[in-house]
């Protein structure tokens, strides 16, 4: 097992290896670089070898210099193909109203490459207590397709609970967690009803890649009744400080609604018994895809 010292060591050394292809690449001389980013050739040698931790700000210094982005530099990710580089400086130069309009290309050039399995794939989005799993269930059962919860195929496959995943590998570990799951799930089965955690459409590419496999659904409720359906599933925690709990639900509604709309179809299940939501909610997944509201 690797110490945290190891890892350390193994990063600097995969830093120092990044300027020194960018800088050979552009043929760029360490004298060249030096004078071109204002960082001493001494600690250039040093950063190449491993044996220099550079601050942030020498960092971007040196980004600038080679022109990339500081990303490039310290990412752990296998240097990307160039006509994925390219296609990334092209979006970045466009502006949002533009952005739109080329996913919109992007997207039906190449999203719905697999249109079929992706109406056979049925993902919900929403907060805690929009009733994902209790309706999911029942819409598989429906559609006679397996019903998966993510957040327990999370825990199933690491061993231990979400609490502790947090604890030990923190938000990004928990991510990356996720997004393997999620990508395990939608390969080995053809068809299902997943119920996502209220957060997945807080990590980019993992929302993507949902939204590009599965039809999505976003389950809503108002905040009252989110709060009410949580405190009844056992946690009391909302209960503490009730005003500033629901101030905090609020503002993560308000901050995760323009993700939640991008689902294919939208359910409200506020004041409804269960059967009429499973009903409505069967009925958003077999109505056509634009449909964007129930």
């Amino acid at each position: 097992m690797h110490s945290g010292a190891d890892d350390d060591g193994a990063f600097l050394a995969a830093v120092g290896d990044r300027v020194r292809q960018l800088r050979a690449r552009r043929g760029m001389t360490r004298k060249i670089l030096a004078k071109d980013s204002g960082v001493s050739e001494r600690y250039l040698a040093q950063l190449e070898t491993g044996q220099g931790n550079a601050s942030l700000s020498i960092l971007r210094r040196l980004a600038r210099a080679l022109d990339v982005p500081i990303g490039a530099l310290i990412s752990d990710a296998p240097e990307p193909p160039v006509e994925l580089t390219r296609t990334i400086e092209l979006l970045r130069r466009l502006e949002p109203e533009q952005l739109s309009d080329a996913l919109g290309l992007l997207v039906g050039a190449f999203g719905d490459a697999d249109a079929a399995g992706r109406a056979r794939r049925i993902a919900l989005i929403g907060l805690r207590g929009a009733g994902k799993t209790t309706l999911g269930a029942l819409l598989a059962e429906r559609l006679g397709v397996p019903f998966v919860e993510l957040d327990r195929e999370i825990e199933r496959e690491s061993g231990v609970s979400l609490a502790t995943i947090f604890d030990f590998y923190g938000q990004a570990g928990f991510r990356r967690m996720e997004r393997r799951c999620l990508d395990r799930v939608i390969e080995e089965h053809p068809a299902f009803v997943l119920a996502t955690g209220g957060s997945i459409v807080s990590e980019p590419s993992t929302f993507e890649r949902l939204l590009a496999a599965c039809r999505t659904v976003w389950l809503k409720a108002a905040p009252a009744e989110h709060m009410e359906r949580v405190v009844a599933q056992g946690d009391m925690r909302p209960m503490s400080g009730n005003r500033e709990s629901m101030a905090d639900l609020q503002r993560i509604l308000a901050g995760r609604e323009p993700l939640y709309r991008r689902a294919d179809a939208e359910v409200d299940t506020s004041g409804k018994p269960i059967p009429a939501a499973v009903d409505e909610l069967l009925a958003a997944v077999s109505s056509p895809a634009e449909a964007n509201a129930v």
